[in-house]
């Protein structure tokens, strides 16, 4: 981890410490980055099954710290690799004394030194593994940060003004195996109750994601269920949305992601069975032709979080139909500007627009709430994968949801602040464990030897 340094500061210290007079002088001024930080750290992650494979027990973040000449410090969060944090590394020159007001320029030079990612760049994995986007979100979010505690405003203000005091999310639902993660790894407490217990136990059945769902929804008040498939033969898995049906009944929606391993008469054949019970169908087909088919054939919505994914994307999408909601996600389409821009751009065209989740903490989260606060409608609750994370990286603790939403925080920038020491423990966790990027394939072999990745699968 790179060294500490007495000039960072926390939300409070432009409160406590500038004038008003003077906080306009700086915004006037500019803010320039003086010094950078860079921690990649391993966060306790369950053993949750996917499309890919299996979650290791630890899930890889990377924390960007932007630090001013006047040092005030500025924070973010993206999905930790090794090979995006080695490039975030060689953009250092470019970074050291921009005004963090002057993302234009900062994006320009980026832009510059990496060039512009592909969609193949994207990969054929259910997370996305371009380069990029990632790098320009960390400094965009850590800018923000900073431009919020200049201004004294927060995020939300500065994407133009906060729509809803709370946003919703969803139960994000996994079939997994025994274990919290981490050094607990396979193990299990039998002292754990409640979702405690439903974090630690195996979901393999209907039976235990309904027994997931029930625990989840009574400690977090979430309003509708995600469940994420491709793990088991559909059918399997279309019982297990049936059985929430029944569990839930017809006022908490539902929705299914088999992370596009199925074939197109696989997603009509399922899909139509699905239609009373479903809110929407995540990327049951992989490629926007294959989606367009399956979108004529079924009443049910279509989202996606795989097959558009950027915006030289979207005018296929249009054309052809692919997709009713765009999962949207500040970590790959650019930050959150951009998410912004896509929000125009989804309602110009009569789309839904939602978020998708990965492994994050607070910081994420964070940034997530201020996007979801300002987005101009918002019809679909959120994904996150934050209940199933149990470590946290700032001081104010872990965030509480309330009836599933999460109030927007109203502190300058980001409205968290890093707790450090914290983040040792956790990058003495990175540096422990050896992992250097994700790998579902590899964690899933060592349950079951010779298990391979399959884009399509049934």
């Amino acid at each position: 981890m790179i060294k500490n340094n007495s000039l960072r500061s926390n939300s409070l210290y432009i409160a406590k410490h500038f004038t008003l007079q003077q906080i306009v002088m700086l915004s006037k001024k500019g803010p320039r980055i003086r010094e950078i930080y860079i921690t990649p750290i391993a966060v306790t992650d369950p053993p949750l099954l996917n499309a890919a494979g299996l979650h290791a027990p630890y899930a890889l973040r990377t924390v960007l710290e932007l630090v001013t000449e006047d040092g005030i410090s500025g924070i973010s969060e993206i999905p930790g690799n090794a090979d995006v944090d080695a490039a975030l590394e060689s953009s250092r020159d470019l970074l050291m004394g921009q005004d963090v007001f002057q993302l234009n320029t900062i994006r320009r030079l980026l832009i510059e030194r990496f060039g512009t990612d592909s969609s193949a760049d994207r990969g054929l994995a259910p997370w996305d593994q371009r380069k990029l986007v990632h790098i320009f979100s960390a400094v965009e979010v850590a800018c923000m940060d900073i431009i919020g505690k200049v201004t004294h405003k927060p995020i939300v203000d500065l994407l133009g003004g906060k729509m809803r005091d709370a946003v919703p999310f969803s139960a994000y639902l996994f079939y997994k195996y025994a274990g919290a993660g981490g050094e607990l790894g396979f193990g299990k407490d039998e002292q754990a109750t409640g979702w405690a217990a439903a974090r630690q136990e195996s979901a393999l059945d209907p039976e235990g994601i309904v027994a997931q769902a029930k625990a989840m929804c009574e400690s977090f008040g979430f309003q509708s269920i995600k469940l994420k498939g491709g793990v088991f033969e559909p059918r399997q898995e279309v019982d297990a949305i049936i059985a929430l049906h029944k569990a839930f009944g017809a006022d908490v929606p539902l929705r299914i992601d088999p992370n596009a391993l199925w074939t197109v008469d696989t997603a009509i054949l399922y899909g139509k069975e699905m239609e009373p019970y479903l809110e929407y169908l995540e990327d049951p087909v992989r490629g926007q032709e294959n989606m367009a088919i399956v979108r004529k054939a079924l009443k049910t919505p279509l989202a996606t979080n795989m097959c558009t994914t950027s915006f030289d994307e979207i005018p296929s999408s249009i054309t052809l139909g692919s997709e009713d909601i765009i999962l949207s996600d500040h970590h790959f389409w650019g930050g959150l500007r951009a998410s912004m821009t896509l929000a125009g751009i989804c309602s110009t065209f009569k789309r839904g627009l939602s978020m998708h989740s990965n492994s994050h903490l607070g910081i994420s989260l964070a940034a997530m709430v201020h996007l979801g606060a300002a987005l101009p409608s918002m019809d679909y609750a959120l994904d996150t994968h934050y209940p199933w994370q149990s470590d946290e990286i700032i001081t104010q603790g872990r965030f509480r949801f309330e009836d599933g939403a999460v109030q927007v925080p109203s502190e300058p920038g980001l409205g968290v602040e890093l707790d450090r020491q914290a983040l040792k423990k956790l990058h003495e966790n990175y540096l422990a464990c050896g992992l250097k990027k994700r790998d579902d394939e590899i964690e899933m072999q060592k349950v079951i030897p010779g298990w391979k990745f399959k884009s399509v699968r049934w």
